[in-house]
């Protein structure tokens, strides 16, 4: 087994949590968010060192859950190709600065950035589900209105993600539902963003020293399987109540972090 900086039964721990996190990934898209809570609560690593591991599983996650809904047909059409790119592109800035950012925030400040992100999101799902979903605004993103508003969400993604250590589905999955992109495409466009963000922020973490490779390994295994199993599960489950547990999930779990 690769060298960790904790204990065998910790790392056990770590790579359960890490196979149920990748399932959340490519269903409901804020799965990466549990290894990073779980970096964060149950170890004493210093968040940069949370934030750019786990950036650095995420590169991979990124490019097998493309790779799934590619497969099965989610990223074919020409709406979801200038979604994704858009989103990739502009996000790409934000997650250098959001790393950079990172290494003055303190860590208990960074548990509450977590948390109330996690909050935030998550309230604003399930207010507009219980009121009758309706996005906020519709996008076009073949215009070029609508791409420069996807540009600006991007930028805003990726500096969040960068920032707090998060990958891109976390955020981009809600930010995309609230703004009238079917739940099944969010989640399959977010994942391409994800690679952009995760390897730009991984990279500038990596430069700061602020990347454990091993522990990037024994975490990012299991988390590649979920993001296969989570996958097929996507396809079988009503993409309305994923939307419900995606709101469920990021509001249950800020109190935790923000504490």
């Amino acid at each position: 087994m690769l060298p960790v900086p904790f204990a065998p039964s910790l790392a056990l721990l770590l790579v359960a949590i890490a196979f149920f996190a990748g399932i959340g990934i490519t269903t409901i898209g804020p799965g990466g968010i549990f290894v990073t809570i779980a970096l964060y609560s149950l170890t004493s690593l210093p968040s940069s060192q949370v934030a750019g591991t786990a950036h650095a599983t995420f590169v991979v996650t990124g490019l097998v859950g493309s790779a799934a809904y590619l497969h099965s047909g989610e990223m074919n059409s020409g709406e979801s190709r200038a979604i994704a790119i858009v989103l990739s592109l502009s996000s790409i800035v934000g997650a250098l600065l959001g790393a950079h950012v990172n290494a003055s925030v303190p860590r208990s400040l960074f548990g509450v950035l977590l948390g109330g992100v996690s909050m935030a999101v998550g309230g604003i799902i399930l207010y507009r589900e219980r009121r009758g979903f309706s996005p906020l605004f519709d996008v076009d993103p073949l215009s070029r209105s609508g791409r420069l508003e996807l540009g600006g969400l991007g930028l805003g993604l990726g500096l969040c993600s960068g920032l707090l250590g998060i990958g891109g589905p976390v955020l981009a999955v809600p930010a995309l539902v609230l703004v009238g992109v079917p739940m099944l495409l969010a989640v399959a466009v977010a994942q391409v963003q994800s690679i952009f963000i995760a390897t730009f922020a991984a990279s500038g973490y990596y430069l700061q020293g602020n990347v454990l490779l091993p522990l990037a390994v024994v975490i990012g295994s299991p988390l590649l399987l979920g993001v296969v199993v989570g996958w097929k599960v996507a396809h079988v489950v009503d993409p309305d109540r994923l939307k419900v547990a995606l709101g469920v999930v990021l509001l249950g779990v800020g109190p935790y972090l923000a504490l």
